[in-house]
C-alpha cells in the first residue's frame, strides 16, 4: 500500500502567494507520510494572459528546482499538476505542462496538455487555445514507487481513448490534475472520473482547483481518488487543503483477475 496526498487549491493571480501555499502543502504532505503529493492544474497562477506569460516557468528553472529540492529533502515524489511552461521563441503562448518529480529530486516525466478546453456555454465562454500551445507527444507512463503512473490533464478526461492508451501501456494509477469549471464539474466531474477508473481498472487520482478564483471564475473542486472498482475512496471537503488516500496494487490485481477486461 502506498499513501498519497492530493492538493486542492484556490489559486489566483498572486503567483507568490500561490507558491507559498504550495510549499506549505509540501511540508504537510511529508508530515502526513505521503509517498507522493500531486497538485492541481495551473496551481501556481490563474489570471490573465499578461501574468500567465510573465510567470511562465522553464522545466529546468528556479521554481521547478525548488520543488525538486523539496522532493529530495523529503524523499517524496511531487507531481506539479501543471504549470505554465515558457516556450522559447514564442512570446504569445505557453504550454500547460505536468512534471513528475521522483523522490530523489529528478524529473521523471513531462507531459504537455494535448486536449485544450475551448467551450461556449450559455453563460460561460472560454478558449484555452487562445493562450496555450498544445503538446505534441502522448501522455507518458512511468514506473514509480507507487506503481506504474500515467499522466493526463483536466480536459483529457473527456476522451476515453487517452486513458485506454495509458492502460494499454501498463498504467495502474492515472493522475488527472484539473481545473474544472463549476457548471461542467457539477454535471460531469465524478461520472467521468469513475468511468475512466472502471473502464481501465486503474486508480484515478484527481487533484483539483476549488472555489472563487476571481469575480468571473469559479471552479468545481471535489478533489478525489477513485479505485479500480469505481468507488470514490477519498474526497476533499469544500475548502483548500490536502486529502490523503491509499493505493493498493494487490487490490487492483484482484479486480483485474476477477473481472478480466484486457485492453
Amino acid at each position: 500500500m502506498a499513501r498519497i496526498a492530493l492538493a486542492q487549491t484556490t489559486s489566483t493571480d498572486d503567483f507568490q502567494v500561490n507558491l507559498e501555499t504550495a510549499m506549505g502543502m509540501v511540508e504537510a504532505a511529508a508530515a502526513g507520510g505521503a509517498a507522493l503529493l500531486a497538485f492541481p492544474e495551473v496551481f501556481l497562477y490563474i489570471g490573465g494572459r499578461k501574468g500567465r506569460l510573465e510567470h511562465a516557468q522553464a522545466p529546468d528553472g528556479e521554481v521547478v528546482g525548488a520543488f525538486r529540492e523539496c522532493a529530495a529533502r523529503h524523499a517524496m515524489m511531487i507531481l506539479l499538476g501543471s504549470i505554465h511552461e515558457r516556450i522559447p521563441g514564442n512570446p504569445h503562448k505557453v504550454h500547460n505542462t505536468s512534471l513528475l518529480i521522483d523522490a530523489s529530486g529528478e524529473v521523471r516525466a513531462v507531459y504537455r496538455k494535448l486536449k485544450l478546453f475551448d467551450v461556449e456555454l450559455a453563460d460561460f465562454t472560454f478558449r484555452e487555445s487562445d493562450g496555450i500551445e498544445p503538446g505534441d507527444a502522448d501522455p507518458p507512463v512511468v514506473d514509480t514507487a507507487v506503481g506504474r503512473v500515467g499522466l493526463s490533464i483536466c480536459f483529457d478526461l473527456r476522451f476515453a481513448d487517452v486513458y485506454l492508451s495509458l492502460r494499454r501501456r501498463g498504467a495502474e494509477v492515472i493522475f488527472v490534475p484539473s481545473n474544472f469549471t463549476a457548471p461542467t464539474g457539477a454535471a460531469h466531474w465524478e461520472p467521468l472520473l469513475r468511468a475512466r477508473a472502471i473502464e481501465n481498472q486503474v486508480y484515478v487520482a484527481a487533484p483539483a482547483q476549488f472555489g472563487q478564483h476571481n469575480p468571473r471564475y469559479r471552479s468545481h473542486g471535489h478533489t478525489m481518488l477513485v479505485d479500480p472498482w469505481g468507488v470514490v475512496v477519498a474526497q476533499a471537503p469544500e475548502r483548500t487543503g490536502l486529502v490523503f488516500g491509499e493505493l493498493d496494487l494487490d487490490y487492483l490485481r484482484t479486480v483485474r483477475r476477477e473481472l478480466p477486461m484486457a485492453p
